[in-house]
């Protein structure tokens, strides 16, 4: 419901014509659920958005762009890769999972101070990968 209102405030109030959501870990779960439920958004980005309740339903309402983390230990890979091929069977929008190599957790929104030297390409990829995800829908 809070969503509804909020959006309802961006377009009646701000004029917003398409809007997307973005969200990081349980905020990425939110995405899922609302590119499964509600239609008045345009697209998504869930960022190692936690799938344990996503796992039974595909069927996404709007195109969603899905970042994960190789070595993420709250998120194994084998559940990615049954997200992904349960998309493959129901989804009938545009999608993309993405797993990004070596990198763990949270990696996307490190903080400055926070990211190792190796690591820094895969977070800006992560970022870039994301704002080009919004630019083709929004």
């Amino acid at each position: 419901r809070e969503v509804d209102v909020v959006l309802k405030y961006l377009r009646e109030k701000c004029g917003a014509k398409k809007i997307g959501a973005i969200g990081f870990c349980w905020g990425g779960a939110a995405v899922q659920h609302l590119m499964l439920k509600n239609p008045h958004l345009k697209t998504g980005v869930s960022l190692y958005g936690v799938i344990r309740f996503f796992e039974d339903r595909s069927n996404l309402l709007h195109p969603t762009f899905f970042i994960f983390a190789e070595r993420d230990d709250y998120i194994p890979l084998d559940k990615v890769n049954l997200l992904e091929q349960k998309l493959k069977q129901n989804c009938k929008v545009d999608y993309e999972v993405k797993i990004y190599p070596g990198q763990t957790h949270g990696f996307v929104h490190r903080k400055r101070e926070d990211i190792n030297p190796q690591d820094k390409p895969y977070i800006e990829e992560g970022r870039k990968d994301m704002i080009k995800w919004l630019n083709k829908y929004i």
